[in-house]
């Protein structure tokens, strides 16, 4: 409730703080061919305090037996490594960012463990090469380091912090004459593209200079056309195409009001870590909902209270006015803050936001994360 109480208040202070600066198209959107880029491999945790795997298996006696030989300490049987439990067999993962990498560059590498181990606390990861995600992809990265726990009480999983170092570049798409935008699905939708197209086009849109003409005056050409609700197509203009790099900055850097996008009212919860998130000024209609032992009474519009029929509250029922709006329909923050009021769990919360969701009442966008 502490977390929803914060969340709650940063968006009453959102509401009173000055308007937000123009994002830019590139906290928008990405280029084709920009996505993240997995690596992965099996490696051997060593330093275990008896967590590991059990040495009378294979599946480590193998691996142990290799890394042993390759030091010039190769067992004479496989039997002498029966008694090994300092050793685990792990997973070994590695995300490369939108933006690409270079030889050399260092990311946070993730380890798992495979087999039996029951705790990597204390381990090292021996140097492990990384391939791309297909069969047969070739080496791109080696892996070692110190494996930090993120949960002390999921123990057979941690990171090893920028343990993985790239031998080869994992480089972004190559931009041509032409190249296609991505809008993020949390932008997406046919005005938000349009909306993103224009603002590029009056940005780095001007055409070349037109003979004739006064040189301060250039003929505007749009280069940003709307394919769909989630794809921008840019077309480098001629002049531009000796310097590509600093035409394609021009458009990622091209300014972009969020407020002007006209996106839908979202909810977002997470009921794993209990955040709820809402966007905008959401609403929901009157209706009544009843959760366990609690009662919310929606009414519209407000009851006046006279001598005769007095107003009485009680302990069980928080009622959501729509203070005085012109719509019958009640802020989902009022429901937020009766819910709050009596003390209901945000798994409750999030229970009572769905079923408002698939009744209808719920007018926003319901995403689970």
């Amino acid at each position: 409730m502490l977390r929803l109480s914060l969340i709650t208040l940063a968006f009453v202070l959102a509401t009173f703080a000055p308007p937000a600066l123009a994002s830019k198209v590139s906290d928008l959107t990405r280029i084709r061919g920009q996505g993240e880029f997995k690596l992965r491999g099996l490696g051997l945790v060593v330093g275990l305090n008896g967590t590991g795997d059990s040495g009378k298996d294979l599946v480590l006696a193998r691996p142990l037996s290799k890394l042993l030989e390759s030091e010039g300490n190769s067992p004479g049987q496989i039997t002498e490594l029966l008694g090994a439990k300092a050793v685990a067999v792990v997973w070994v993962d590695v995300t490369i960012p939108e933006v690409g990498g270079r030889a050399d560059d260092r990311f946070d590498a993730y380890v798992s463990a495979a087999y039996g181990a029951s705790s990597l606390r204390g381990g090292r990861l021996v140097l492990a090469p990384l391939r791309g995600p297909l069969p047969n992809s070739p080496v791109y990265a080696l892996a070692s380091g110190s494996v930090e726990l993120a949960d002390p009480s999921l123990s057979s999983s941690g990171k090893v912090r920028a343990g993985a170092q790239l031998l080869q570049d994992v480089a972004g798409p190559v931009v041509g004459d032409s190249f296609d935008l991505y809008i993020s699905p949390y932008f997406s939708g046919w005005a938000s593209a349009q909306k993103i197209a224009t603002c590029i086009n009056s940005d780095a849109g001007p055409g070349p200079l037109v003979p004739g003409l006064d040189s301060s005056i250039r003929v505007s050409a749009n280069v940003a056309t709307v394919l769909d609700d989630r794809t921008i197509r840019v077309v480098v203009p001629e002049a531009e195409r000796s310097d590509k790099a600093g035409f394609v900055a021009a458009v990622l850097s091209s300014s972009v009001r969020v407020a002007e996008l006209d996106l839908p009212a979202q909810v977002i919860v997470n009921p794993r870590s209990g955040v709820i998130v809402i966007t905008g000024d959401v609403e929901i209609s009157p209706g009544l909902v009843t959760h366990k032992d609690l009662v919310i009474n929606t009414t519209v519009p407000t009851p006046v209270g006279t001598p005769q029929n007095p107003l009485t509250t009680t302990t069980h029922f928080a009622e959501i006015r729509t203070r005085s709006r012109p719509s019958d329909n009640a802020r989902l923050a009022d429901l937020m803050a009766a819910m709050k009021q009596l003390d209901v769990s945000v798994t409750d919360q999030i229970e009572i936001l769905q079923m408002l969701y698939k009744t209808g009442r719920l007018h926003a966008k319901l995403i689970e994360d």
